[in-house]
């Protein structure tokens, strides 16, 4: 039986199993014919989704993207937040970092901003880290045709469907061994008419027994992340939906399974040249059932990517990466082939600044879904200066 959400505010359901996350949402509930069969869709039984909260799937930061996602040992900045909250552990001081992309020619929008400092004795960091993915000016066509049949154009009002994620990190170094963890706080909306909110946890590590190789692992939704989904419709809204032959939502829960996500990196240098060579390989291994990946059984499949980055004197970076390896149909004659989805990438670094670049997508390149993505990264971390000779 499908149970209602609970009773008062979203964020006193959430707030009962964290303390630390702040209020930082309003309710709200659902319409429009087209996103109600989305929302029906994500929210009805209390199992576990195959595709649950994706738009946490896509990254951030144009260095991660430029490298096919693989991120889990080498990712040493604010972004650890999301790719592995163990790596805040190599910042120098205060970071911040702020991300726009555009995808469907524009359609939809995705955000992000990161924060990350060092605690006073250095050894433990904290990192806040916000992500936007939305669709706005949706027109809202439920009131367009009027009981008498006609149609009226001044009906249609518009409204957003968006997805927010707050996630609030901890990491600490003990020796060669980083740890770190990541609570995050989901909200997603659909205009005024739908509402879900979740509570999720990640956890990650980072070992390092020198200066080239690195290897990490990172556990997704480590305590199964939980949505709670609210709908709430007028009187009118209601009957409107019933003239239209379209089912009404109820309440519900959707869950969201652990994704552990394995990697390893290497860095290469090449002699007193300044130019080094960094290679990933990731593995992220879900247990919800046969996916479409590269490795695939039930329940578990698992789905490699990989991403190299050439750096010369920490100033140039060129950044290349493959990942969403599937296999696909061909509509014509019924034959099978693999699909691998390429990414490039450039990051130039002036002092404190970092400026990277990614052209990357959700699927194959002729699918026509890339974009061009920048992020702009601000290190404050205290850099000492190198002694000045002196002359007797």
């Amino acid at each position: 039986m499908i149970q209602n959400s609970p009773t008062g505010t979203p964020f006193s359901f959430i707030g009962k199993r964290i303390t630390c996350l702040m209020t930082f949402f309003k309710s709200i509930s659902f319409s429009s014919a087209l996103f109600i069969l989305l929302a029906f869709t994500c929210a009805q039984a209390q199992t576990i989704r195959t595709y649950s909260n994706e738009f946490l799937s896509l990254g951030v930061g144009a260095r991660g993207l430029g490298m096919g996602n693989a991120q889990a040992a080498s990712v040493a900045d604010v972004t650890a937040g999301f790719w592995n909250p163990a790596g805040l552990t190599q910042i120098n001081g205060t970071q911040v970092a702020a991300m726009h992309a555009e995808w469907f020619a524009g359609i939809a929008k995705y955000d992000y901003a990161g924060a990350a400092f060092p605690i006073s004795d250095k050894k433990r960091f904290l990192a806040i880290n916000a992500i936007r993915f939305g669709v706005d000016d949706i027109p809202n066509t439920l009131f367009l045709i009027e009981p008498d049949g006609n149609i009226n154009y001044d009906n249609i009002t518009t409204f957003s469907a968006a997805d927010y994620a707050l996630l609030l990190s901890y990491a600490q170094k003990i020796k060669k061994v980083s740890i770190g963890g990541s609570v995050k706080g989901i909200n997603r909306r659909v205009g005024s008419f739908a509402t879900a909110w979740g509570f999720g946890l990640d956890l990650g590590i980072q070992y390092a027994p020198n200066n080239r190789f690195t290897l990490g692992a990172m556990l997704k939704d480590a305590t199964t992340t939980v949505n709670t989904w609210g709908f709430n419709f007028t009187p009118e809204e209601k009957q409107q939906l019933e003239w239209t032959d379209n089912v009404i939502p109820v309440n519900s829960v959707e869950l969201t399974g652990q994704r552990l996500i394995l990697g390893g990196a290497y860095r290469q240098p090449f002699g007193q040249s300044k130019i080094s060579l960094l290679t990933e390989l990731n593995l992220d291994i879900t247990f919800d059932g046969k996916r479409n990946t590269l490795i695939k059984s039930d329940p578990i499949s698992i789905d490699p990517h990989a991403g190299i980055e050439l750096e010369y004197n920490n100033l140039i970076f060129l950044r290349t990466g493959i990942n969403n390896i599937q296999e696909f149909r061909n509509d014509t004659n019924g034959a099978s082939f693999t699909s691998i989805q390429p990414n490039v990438g450039l990051g130039i670094k002036i002092k404190e600044v970092r400026i990277d670049y990614a052209f990357t997508g959700l699927n194959r390149v002729n699918d026509g879904i890339y974009s061009h993505i920048i992020s702009l990264m601000i290190d404050f971390g205290k850099h000492t200066k190198a002694p000045t000779e002196t002359t007797n």
